[in-house]
């Protein structure tokens, strides 16, 4: 009868060593589950503010150049109250065309450098989480 106790108590022991063991590996899971997710929404965090940095960025790029735009047409339009001739005229003009054709480029490969930075920043986050689930997989193995 003893030796029955015996192996009853054993047995239940080990029931709950098995059962203690579980219920912690759970938990292990369920924290590093929950550090996983933090981790994720800060990334969203980090890429929504970079996104909304590099778009402020971009309208303000917009407005100077919009300001730059209206300086160099003021200025034409004040020069062309001085023409004498039509070769003046079309002399003030092409200047004119050329330097806002110039202005244009240059604005638009600007505007291709802010844009490629915005969506270099915004992405950053989201590939470092993705490097870090690919080393967790693999480190898991």
């Amino acid at each position: 009868m003893a030796t029955a106790k015996t192996a009853a108590d054993k047995i239940a022991n080990a029931g709950n060593e098995a059962l203690r063991d579980a219920m912690e590996k759970s938990m292990s899971g369920l924290n590093d589950l929950t550090a996983h997710s933090r981790k994720n929404l800060e990334a969203v965090i980090a890429s929504v503010t970079a996104t909304a940095k590099g778009a402020e960025t971009l309208g303000s790029e917009a407005v100077s150049f919009s300001k730059a735009a209206i300086e160099r047409q003021t200025a034409a339009v004040q020069s062309l109250s001085g023409v004498r001739s039509v070769q003046d005229l079309i002399e003030i003009q092409s200047d004119l065309a050329k330097t806002h054709m110039e202005a244009c480029v240059t604005q638009m490969s600007k505007t291709t450098e802010l844009m490629s930075a915005l969506f270099r920043d915004a992405y950053q986050p989201f590939s470092a989480r993705m490097t870090a689930a690919v080393e967790s997989l693999q480190s898991g193995r």
